[in-house]
């Protein structure tokens, strides 16, 4: 595969490529979700007329794009049958010049300016803010569609998982109402000095599934426990948080209790509603 290839050569001080061209390589193997899903559909498929009972929007990282996750659409259901009810979404980012690889453009949600990405890295406020413009669009989309904007939930990886965060708990102007759920893997908090204002944190009660690796070496892994703190501190108490013996990348047990998560939380009424049907027919 591509990351095997990128471990088993020399060392990067050693390689011999112009540094832009070797930066905008490397970011593209190790911020793109391992080749095996290369393959897999650009998309996910029509609803052909059937109204689903929720959506899942799930934003690519780095130098990826919509086929790199699309086969969550496959994987999920079979880890959780109702998450067949879903529809899901996988948006393509913009291309945009990327710091790190001496502006190079290339499939980005906003610029990145350190590598690797520390706690404390500057923030590309207005391309993050233009990245959660694009998911707002998308979620107009599906609830013209029908879909309530509180049966939807916001994920992505890496990069796409920092701006699923935005999109769920950053307080805009107007406010958005809060989505289902927001799932962040391998991903960090950015805007923070924004989000520990007073009021700069919105709708803390959607619940947060939040995975990282433990040897990730990309998106360092004090990220995770710096970002669970500082939404726990400023009012988010729904979340899971696993960590995983794994670099920047995805883990099967992941995937596992990703499905379990969004299985509880985007059907976690209609278990309600059951449980009082059936007790006011006793």
């Amino acid at each position: 595969s591509l990351l095997l290839a990128c471990t088993m050569v020399k060392p990067i001080v050693e390689w011999t490529l112009p540094r832009s061209i070797l930066h905008c390589a490397v970011v593209l193997l190790l911020f793109s979700h391992n080749s095996s899903t290369v393959a897999m559909a650009m998309s996910a498929a029509a609803s052909q007329g059937t109204k689903k009972a929720g959506a899942l929007i799930f934003l690519h990282g780095l130098g990826d794009g919509p086929w790199g996750w699309s086969s969550l659409q496959q994987q999920l259901p079979r880890l959780q049958p109702r998450l067949s009810q879903l529809e899901y979404v996988f948006p393509q980012s913009p291309e945009v010049p990327i710091s790190i690889n001496g502006g190079a453009r290339m499939p980005g949600w906003f610029d990145i300016f350190e590598w690797p990405i520390q706690v404390g890295d500057p923030d590309d406020k207005v391309g993050k803010l233009k990245a959660v413009q694009q998911v707002e669009e998308e979620i107009a989309k599906l609830t013209a569609q029908g879909i309530p904007r509180d049966k939807i939930a916001i994920g992505g990886f890496s990069q796409g998982g920092a701006i699923a965060l935005l999109t769920a708990y950053y307080n805009s102007s107007p406010p958005r109402p809060p989505l289902a759920a927001c799932v962040c893997l391998s991903g960090w908090l950015t805007l923070t000095k924004e989000l520990q204002q007073p009021n700069g944190l919105a709708n803390a009660n959607t619940p947060l599934f939040w995975a990282h690796g433990q040897y990730d070496d990309k998106v360092v892994f004090a990220q995770h426990a710096f970002g669970i703190e500082t939404l726990s501190h400023a009012g988010v108490s729904n979340l899971e948080y696993p960590t995983f013996a794994m670099g920047h990348e995805s883990h099967p047990q992941e995937l596992q209790q990703l499905a379990d998560f969004l299985d509880k939380t985007m059907f976690e009424s209609d278990d309600n509603s059951d449980k009082k049907k059936s007790s006011d027919e006793l």
